[in-house]
């Protein structure tokens, strides 16, 4: 019979696996490591400590070997293993995923990754993980050609950190052509194992505009529905400003550069009533105006999955919602300073400048 290694402990040593043996907040497997050198510490065999611990005896004997040559640091954790040599280099991954694009396809999975470079999904699903690659996902931007829009981003930023005081500062858009829709069959309700669900299609009854403004301070906003969005149904919304606010104060309205907000029958308004003092934001950076936040979530939370019978009732739901909003308002906190957003625009502009003069 093959006769093991003798294994002698200090005092101390036995002291400690006598410890890690009986611990119970430690790994099963250190408490096993331990009860073997323990066995055989006391002469007895490879074979023998396999059948007291219900294991094997090549499992005995290595751990065996491993305290004979490491002590009791050698019984802390397991030995690296080498696993299975990369064929491709992550670089080669992140070069292929930004760089290339598949054939017959606009960006890669990694099924498709790894196939053409003759590796498994997993190393391709490891490297996009640990450098934040997404191709299944498209972002969407839209860079302002504004000759002023450093002062125009100043000015709004300005009012959105640093408000006047003694003065309202109003948010101000209108979000048009809100569809009334109402779906072809009732959708079913959500269930276990199953999201609600609503029909693709629709009928059409009609459209409203809702013109809003989201008061910067305090959230609450101030609506009004119309049929149309001229500069007429504009005009009429600043005189529901006027006469839904306080009187003594002065009242600055951030909002876009739509053509009716600069009509000439608004400017003519706007002369009239002195306390009014507008702010646009620049070109193609509606982003800026806080009450687009406040139109996404109506629309997400309230509009998207409803259906409605006429407009009517497209307006009621609208008008609730607002009443609802107003009862326990919640401002947006804007915390962009106006120099880190101007210098990720110079970034990006430096880089589209670079694409386009390729």
């Amino acid at each position: 019979m093959r006769i093991a290694p003798t294994v002698s402990l200090t005092p101390s040593q036995r002291s400690l696996l006598q410890t890690w043996a009986s611990a119970r907040s430690l790994p099963q497997r250190q408490v096993q490591r331990a009860q073997i050198i323990l066995l055989a510490a006391e002469n007895q065999q490879d074979i023998e400590i396999a059948q007291k611990l219900g294991m094997s005896r090549h499992k005995v004997a290595r751990w065996r070997e491993r305290f004979l040559h490491l002590g009791l640091e050698g019984l802390k954790k397991d030995a690296t293993r080498t696993g299975r040599p990369r064929t491709v280099d992550d670089q080669e991954i992140i070069r292929k995923t930004t760089q290339e694009k598949p054939p017959q396809a606009t960006h890669w999975s990694t099924r498709t990754l790894a196939r053409s470079l003759g590796t498994s999904e997993s190393s391709v699903r490891r490297v996009w993980r640990a450098y934040g690659l997404k191709p299944h996902r498209l972002e969407t931007f839209k860079l302002s050609r504004d000759p002023q829009f450093k002062e125009k981003l100043e000015d709004i930023v300005g009012l959105y950190i640093h408000p006047p005081q003694h003065a309202l500062v109003f948010s101000v858009d209108e979000k048009c052509q809100i569809q009334a829709l109402q779906r072809t069959q009732p959708g079913l309700p959500m269930k276990k194992g199953r999201g609600q669900t609503m029909t693709h299609d629709y009928k059409r009854h009609g459209t409203t505009t809702l013109f809003a403004a989201l008061n910067t301070l305090d959230g609450t906003v101030l609506s009004q529905c119309l049929s149309r969005h001229r500069h007429q149904e504009w005009i009429a919304f600043l005189q529901h400003m006027d006469e839904n606010t306080p009187p003594e104060k002065s009242i600055h309205v951030i909002a876009n550069n739509y053509a009716a907000h600069k009509h000439p029958k608004v400017q003519k308004w706007l002369k009239k009533h002195k306390r009014f003092c507008m702010h646009f934001t620049p070109t193609a950076s509606s982003w800026l105006n806080m009450i687009e936040r406040f139109f996404r979530d109506l629309s997400q939370r309230w509009l998207r999955r409803r259906s409605f019978h006429h407009v009517e009732e497209l307006i009621a739901a609208i008008e609730q919602y607002i009443r609802d909003h107003n009862q326990h308002p919640k401002p947006f906190i804007w915390t962009a300073k106006a120099s880190d957003i101007l210098e990720k625009v110079t970034r990006a502009q430096r880089v589209l400048d670079k694409l386009q003069s390729k």
